[in-house]
């Protein structure tokens, strides 16, 4: 039985599936922080100083100075801003999702419309043969 899963598990694509898994964690990670540190926060000072992470409606009616101080309350509260964040996240997830899809079927597709190979010269040869004989007949 150990022997079987092993099979399994060592197979090329569970290998592949468990690597890929690992680098899309890693990459979302990437593009979150891409988001959170590097776009938001000019966008924020373009926008008058805001920081969209902090952008929230409090639910119960109250002032709260932060989406911090309104969760520590207990106040319920719709974090719109985190959402945002989550939007742009996405957006540039699928973008590179898809420029790297769109690199891979076009170097399948460059692979597909390859013509074959000429024939060896012997077989060229040999064809040219049988037919003759064929034609002697």
């Amino acid at each position: 039985m150990f022997k079987e899963f092993k099979e399994f598990a060592l197979k090329g694509n569970l290998v592949d599936l468990a690597v890929g898994f690992i680098l899309g964690g890693a990459f979302g990670t990437i593009v979150t922080s891409l988001v959170n540190d590097i776009m938001m926060p000019p966008l924020g000072m373009l926008m008058g100083g805001v920081d969209f992470a902090d952008l929230f409606i409090s639910l119960n009616g109250t002032e709260y100075v932060s989406l911090v101080a309104a969760t520590e309350a207990g106040a319920p509260v719709i974090a719109y801003g985190k959402f945002i964040n989550a939007v742009i996240s996405f957006v540039i997830m699928a973008l590179a999702l898809f420029f790297v899809i769109k690199g891979m079927n076009t170097l399948k597709k460059k692979e597909e419309a390859a013509p074959p190979p000429a024939p060896p010269r012997q077989e060229v040869l040999l064809e040219e043969i049988r037919n003759l004989l064929a034609k002697n007949q």
